[in-house]
């Protein structure tokens, strides 16, 4: 592909078919495939052995880590972050000898969500805006916006806040980012940011 404008770049060893869309500042680096339609937004960065099947779509100022494979029906949103060597499924019950191309399970990772190192993501799914995957972590349900998720199978052990610290809720349901200052509330089971007034 080429690249006239030079508003992002492909490393020479990497792949990338005719038909991918690839924003301002996107940086593609090693041994890396993307291939047509796929679509990355401004500012992404694709690590060293990164796969993009075709019709996935990354928003803005997502960070692909290396050996990570995102498969057709995975969608992730803006400032998503992939930690190396996750996966990603996009059949359920996969099987050689039978072909389920039109069985394909959407994915969706919204905003600020993290996955970590070697964590496995079931397909069918959606993980909700800044949560958190622990590493090695196998992930088979719906994830709760904020939600903190560990182990095999996946179970929710906390909360965590935009800026990826653990959320410690007092008697008033609230808690305090000790880094940004945020103020978040617990209510129901949910986890919303709180907007403080200037005034």
């Amino acid at each position: 592909m080429s690249n006239e404008n030079n508003d992002f770049y492909v490393h020479p060893s990497s792949y990338v078919d005719e038909g991918v869309q690839i924003g301002k500042g996107t940086k593609v680096w090693h041994f890396c495939h993307l291939m047509a339609p796929s679509e990355l937004g401004e500012g992404c960065n694709l690590g060293q052995n990164v796969v993009l099947s075709p019709q996935v779509k990354l928003g803005k100022n997502v960070k692909v880590q290396n050996n990570v494979s995102i498969y057709t029906g995975v969608e992730c949103e803006d400032d998503v972050f992939l930690g190396p060597s996750m996966v990603f499924t996009n059949v359920y019950n996969p099987r050689s000898a039978v072909s389920r191309k039109n069985e394909y399970r959407r994915t969706l990772v919204k905003t600020g969500a993290t996955i970590g190192a070697n964590a496995t993501i079931v397909c069918g799914i959606e993980i909700g805006r800044f949560a958190f995957i622990g590493a090695g972590a196998l992930v088979n349900r719906n994830v709760p916006d904020f939600a903190l998720i560990v182990g095999n199978p996946g179970r929710q052990i906390g909360w965590m806040s935009k800026h990826g610290h653990r959320l410690h809720f007092d008697e008033s349901s609230k808690s305090q980012c000790p880094e940004s200052g945020e103020w978040y509330e617990k209510k129901e089971g949910v986890v919303r940011e709180l907007v403080v007034s200037d005034e």
